[in-house]
């Protein structure tokens, strides 16, 4: 399976990146959205307008006074008015950003909201083999800065750079007209410098900052797998040792966070350099033209503020520039899970599946997690409907592997499986885990209510079919006997509850769901003996009715099956009732044995 390049931008680099962002500012379908944009961008327009005009008042302003005073009296009312237009329009300048800003921002967070989503599908369809080698901390960061990086990029690229490059273009005429190409040409001189030198410096210290994202999302990953097996921690004494692990990837951040604040110090003293060096070129070409009359005072001014206008957003382009380019950093990854292939898809003109009986068949099943592990080596079963099958053997055999194939998070890559007769692969994914609910080993629950983990097995579930649930799943009693009864909250992977509660969730999980076809799989290894007679006797009872699998380490909990198959090493070793295996007096027999005495030596314990 393809995966995304860590560190790299993908094929096309950043140019690609912002093919594929740029239609989110003009999305399809939204006539509102596209109108806010194109509303936006004339308020730019008509911004840096007003933004240019600007210093032709303060000119006139400073040539009035600049007079030799005849006439001063009669002039002041000329002058206030124009000391009132600078104002109004430089006032009339920020009003207008500032409405722009307004009516733009519901574009950005569309737009942010838009790809976050699409993400979040998108990793909910990846196989379960891209998330069980992908870490959770790493996963969540990456989405987290992506999705991010969104709003920022639609506003830095229309209301920084676009207005930028307008300004920068007004100045130039304005130049050319007032003051000759020479001033033009210097200004474009130090401009293209600054933009260089800007880039440059920013591309050395993109790779800072990728350095310094690996080490965030090592500290992070570090933090998330400490803090999830919080109780493994503890049971080892391990406290002081995590908390080494972790300060250290911290200590890594530090050290890449330091480097990325002296580079950007360097950046900034060469920018100041050559700004002040192009503000001081200018004005003093200005003041030697007033020495040969041919400039005003007020054009000085004039030189002056517009440059200083002009500096205002090259300062800020500096900004954007480093911060494009690290939002386009945090992006590459984010558009290669994007791109990150799903490993099961439904088949052109898949349809629905429509169980009737139940009837469950794996056909010479071959399967392999990788080219040098196979698993299943041609394995067939036939389960009828209404019936169970256990399936039995060492750990490593496969048994949780023929419930994986059956859910389609995996491809079988050889045989078929099929229920009632049609093959799972041509039905949608959908439909097929609808029919088939299952109550796993390691019941992990949300971090919600007790209502809303049972209510999870069926979208819109009432309250009625809730507790209905629960009291097939024998655990209403305790539900009822908490204070806050079915808003009690469970807890992180529901460790606020025991090993047998949990279990007893997971099956009225089940139960609400209500599937035709029921998988075990080792629903009560992890328990204690009593517990897992209790269990057991309510899952006897969930399994009336159903076409059932139960895959078993402990023999006990599966003597009452139709037929019990024993894997061994991919292949199917023994099948029969429990009675006819103990007669065989192979394999299952073996394995029975062992474990009576593992039970005897339990009993003598107690």
């Amino acid at each position: 399976m393809a995966r995304p390049t860590k560190g790299h931008a993908p094929e096309g680099g950043d140019f690609r990146i912002l093919l594929r962002f740029l239609p989110w500012l003009w999305p399809d379908g939204r006539a509102d959205l596209k109108t806010r944009v194109v509303v936006s961008i004339i308020l730019v327009i008509l911004g840096k307008a007003v933004v240019l005009a600007v210093p032709f008042f303060y000119k006139e302003v400073v040539d009035r006074m600049a007079g030799d005073g005849a006439g001063a009296g009669a002039a002041l009312g000329i002058i206030l008015g124009l000391v009132a237009a600078y104002a109004s329009m430089r006032l009339l300048g920020t009003l207008i950003d500032n409405v722009r800003n307004g009516i733009f921002e519901r574009v950005g967070q569309e737009a942010a909201r838009g790809l976050a989503s699409k993400l979040f599908r998108h990793i909910h369809r990846l196989s379960l083999r891209f998330h069980l080698e992908r870490r959770t901390g790493s996963l969540t960061r990456l989405v987290e800065r992506g999705t991010k990086s969104v709003d920022s990029m639609l506003y830095f690229i229309l209301f920084n750079i676009a207005p930028t490059a307008i300004e920068l273009i007004g100045i130039a005429i304005i130049f050319t007209v007032e003051f000759g190409i020479a001033l033009t040409a210097a200004t474009m001189v130090m401009v293209v410098a600054y933009i260089w030198f800007t880039r440059v410096v920013t591309d050395w210290r993109n790779q800072i900052r990728r350095d310094m994202n690996t080490v965030d999302q090592k500290a992070a990953q570090r933090a998330v797998d400490s803090l999830l097996n919080y109780e493994t921690v503890k049971y080892f004494g391990a406290e002081e040792r995590e908390s080494a692990r972790y300060d250290a990837a911290v200590a890594s951040y530090t050290d890449a966070a330091v480097k990325n604040e002296t580079s950007l110090a360097w950046l900034n003293a060469g920018q100041a350099v050559i700004t002040n060096l192009m503000m001081a070129g200018a004005m003093g070409y200005t003041v030697w033209g007033w020495s040969e009359g041919r400039f005003t005072p007020g054009d000085v001014v004039l030189v002056n503020s517009l440059l200083m206008q002009l500096y205002r957003p090259l300062n800020m382009l500096g900004w954007v520039y480093r911060s494009i380019k690290q939002g386009l950093i945090d992006m590459e990854e984010m558009f290669g899970l994007l791109d990150t292939p799903v490993e099961i898809e439904d088949a052109d003109g898949a349809q629905d599946l429509r169980v009737g009986a139940g009837h469950v068949r794996f056909e010479n099943v071959r399967f392999g997690y990788g080219p040098d592990r196979e698993i299943l080596k041609g394995i067939s079963l036939d389960v009828p409907a209404g019936t169970s099958l256990a399936v039995v053997g060492p750990s490593g055999a496969g048994k949780s592997t023929l419930a994986r194939l059956l859910y389609r998070f995996y491809e079988s890559q050889g045989g078929r499986i099929t229920i009632d007769g049609v093959d799972i692969a041509a039905v949608t994914q959908a439909s097929l885990r609808a029919a088939i609910g299952i109550v796993p080993q390691d019941a992990v629950l949300f971090n919600d209510t007790i209502g809303y983990n049972i209510g999870y097995g069926r979208e819109n579930a009432g309250m009625a079919d809730i507790e209905a649930a629960a009291k097939g799943a024998s655990i209403d009693r305790f539900i009822e006997s908490l204070a806050q009864g079915y808003d009690t909250k469970v807890g992180e992977r529901g460790l606020k509850l025991s090993g047998g509660e949990k279990q007893r969730v997971a099956i009225a999980r089940t139960l609400l769901k209500d599937p035709p076809i029921l998988i075990l799989d080792e629903a009560t290894s992890a328990l204690d003996s009593a517990t897992e007679q209790d269990i057991q006797a309510t899952l006897e009872d969930v399994m009336q009715r159903r076409t059932s699998i139960m895959i078993a380490h402990r023999l006990s909990t599966v003597v009452h099956a139709d037929q019990i198959v024993v894997l061994d090493q991919g292949h199917i070793a023994e099948r029969g009732t429990h009675e006819e295996l103990l007669s065989l007096g192979g394999l299952y027999a073996d394995l029975w044995a062992r474990q009576a005495r593992e039970r005897a030596l339990e009993k003598a314990a107690e």
